[in-house]
């Protein structure tokens, strides 16, 4: 039997380092950089972008323009694109770098609970509210404001916003005394804006106010040449996590990785990878294609994963069973072990005749 052809990054500790990728049976891959030297990377890898696709770095040439500005920025793009990232990037390249960087996702908040979230709240202001409380624009002054999922914000909240933007200035929830803040605003949405304008669900002089420098991230299947770049950024973030020695993917899983269309994107492909890191015992990364969404024919073929990952996916459930006493579901389960749902498993546990043998 022919040996696999795999990528090989075994030298490889950290895009965001500016270590290389070296693949044993092709060219050496740049990763695309776009930090800041100063930034501290030990808990998270803010600022670092990883790729060096056309559409990538276009997006980085606009960041580079708007963000030594001052400007306000709204950043489209599909969920899971990394605009928090491209966010974070204006904020570490600007004047304001060494001041806060406040994010606010206004879809996780409820709406009644925006206003204080933002300008805080006086003691006494509501039920519940036993102390004062500064919201995030204070806690921003100086710096960066990133209000993530924007078209969420209810309309009566988006006239405040908007003079906060025009004149810098607020009263906290309950309170009378006007705070005058500094605070550049960087918004971001996967909504389309002009369309809410439209249909009168999205303030227009809001939107005129925000969209002073407009921003598009790419969706992955736009840059699919920076998969194997982020697939072996992912690789390396989660093994060093889980404790795992990975130091190579196959090329049949890669090809397959950059066909696929990703409609999750990043943070879809980030999911991939970290299941597989879970799944992997030895150095070789082990992607269980078959759970790779066969929706575009170019990855049909590859989709039908070989005999070999078969067997080492089947292998994979047994020692997991065998660690769980037999049990599938529950906490301690084989299911859990292996980072698949109770009814993914039983089902791969029929596809491999295993069922007989745990019942």
């Amino acid at each position: 039997m022919a040996t696999a052809a795999v990528i090989d990054f075994g030298s490889f500790s950290s895009l965001s380092g500016g270590r290389r990728v070296q693949a044993g049976l092709g060219p050496r891959i740049e990763p695309g950089e776009f930090e800041d030297s100063g930034t501290n990377h030990s808990s998270t890898e803010v600022g670092a972008i990883v790729g060096s696709s056309p559409a990538l770095r276009a997006v980085l040439d606009q960041v580079r323009m708007v963000a030594p500005t001052g400007s306000t920025v709204l950043i489209g793009g599909e969920t899971g694109t990394g605009k928090e990232l491209i966010a974070r990037a204006i904020h570490q390249h600007s004047a304001r770098r060494h001041r806060p960087f406040v994010n606010m996702n206004c879809a996780a908040i409820p709406a009644e609970l925006l206003e204080s979230e933002l300008f805080g709240h006086e003691k006494g202001a509501f039920t519940g509210a036993v102390a004062q409380r500064i919201g995030r624009f204070e806690q921003a002054h100086g710096g960066t404001l990133f209000l993530d999922e924007i078209g969420e914000m209810p309309l009566h909240l988006q006239t405040k916003l908007l003079r906060v933007l025009q004149e810098q200035e607020f009263e906290r929830v309950g309170g009378n005394r006007t705070i005058q803040v500094d605070v550049r605003i960087v918004a971001a949405t996967n909504q389309d804006l002009k369309k809410m304008v439209l249909e009168n669900r999205f303030r227009a002089d809001l939107y005129y106010r925000l969209a002073v420098f407009l921003l598009n991230v790419p969706p992955l299947r736009e840059r699919r040449e920076d998969i194997p770049l982020l697939a072996s950024y992912f690789v390396q973030k989660h093994a060093s996590r889980m404790g795992r020695k990975i130091e190579k993917i196959p090329m049949d899983a890669l090809e397959a990785l950059s066909n696929y269309d990703w409609p999750g994107n990043i943070r879809e492909l980030q999911n991939v990878i970290e299941r597989s890191v879970v799944l992997s015992m030895g150095p070789e990364l082990e992607i269980p294609l078959p759970e790779l969404p066969c929706k575009s024919a170019r990855v049909v073929l590859l989709c039908s994963a070989s005999n070999v990952s078969e067997r080492s996916e089947r292998a994979r459930i047994l020692q997991a069973l065998q660690e769980a006493n037999g049990m599938v579901g529950g906490p301690s389960g084989a299911a859990a072990r292996l980072g698949l749902k109770r009814t993914t498993l039983q089902s791969r546990m029929r596809k491999y005749n295993i069922v007989r043998l745990f019942q």
